[in-house]
């Protein structure tokens, strides 16, 4: 602080004051974010009731999220937001027609307006719980594209917030990569090449790589399955 051109330290009082707060403001935020997994946990076994699909396509996203995260360095905490907004990014889905969600066929331009409505529809489920907040903005904006021309709302570059940037990555490898029955899924080599040739338009560039450099990883650890923190519980790495 500065007074009269004189610099002053804070007291030792005024510090341990300081300290307290900062403090509290962190525990608060842990208990808002375990106050919202709780919540959260109910609304994931509405969604793989409605859809089992969608629901491990969601573990799966969030698994591949986390890889991303952790190759940029996050924090355990920020780990935690991401593993959130990763596993409800398609929770909207639930309000989706089910012969629009589970065609077996490429959908008409009438069918894909409707399915387009999902990220809107998972922000107005999330955006009243307590902690869930930055989550559902994450939900909503994980079909922005990095160039500008995604949606809902056509943002650009930065102006898309990190996790749904890593968001939009996991969920492309996955839809590419998972066998449905109209089709087979992609080898992840091709499924990579896919992701370098559209980094820098659809996606963030510093993103792919480092999604591609924490795949490479875990490839090397030979795992079939993979953990979700929230679920505490494991999945099949095989999206068939």
């Amino acid at each position: 602080m500065k007074k009269n051109n004189v610099f002053q330290i804070p007291s030792f009082t005024t510090a341990q004051a300081l300290l307290a707060l900062a403090v509290e403001s962190e525990r608060l935020k842990m208990e808002n974010l375990r106050m919202g997994e709780m919540m959260a946990k109910t609304i994931l076994k509405a969604l793989d009731c409605k859809d089992h699909y969608t629901f491990g396509h969601s573990m799966r996203v969030a698994y591949f999220s986390l890889v991303t995260g952790r190759e940029l360095g996050l924090s355990e905490f920020e780990l935690r937001e991401l593993e959130l907004s990763a596993i409800f990014h398609d929770v909207g889905k639930i309000g989706t027609p089910d012969n629009v969600l589970n065609k077996p066929s490429r959908l008409t331009e009438e069918e894909f307006l409707v399915m387009k409505k999902h990220p809107e529809l998972s922000y107005e489920i999330l955006k009243e719980y307590p902690g869930l907040e930055k989550i559902a903005e994450n939900a909503r904006l994980h079909h922005e594209r990095f160039d500008g021309r995604g949606y809902p709302l056509g943002l650009k570059g930065d102006e898309i917030p990190l996790y749904a940037r890593i968001i939009l990555i996991a969920d492309t490898f996955d839809a590419m990569t998972s066998t449905r029955p109209y089709r087979k899924g992609l080898d992840y080599s091709v499924a990579y090449d896919e992701l370098n040739q559209f980094s820098g338009s659809q996606f963030d560039p510093q993103c792919v790589k480092a999604f591609i450099s924490g795949m490479a990883k875990e490839a090397q650890k030979g795992e079939d399955e993979f953990h979700i923190p929230l679920m505490d519980q494991k999945f099949s790495k095989n999206a068939a």
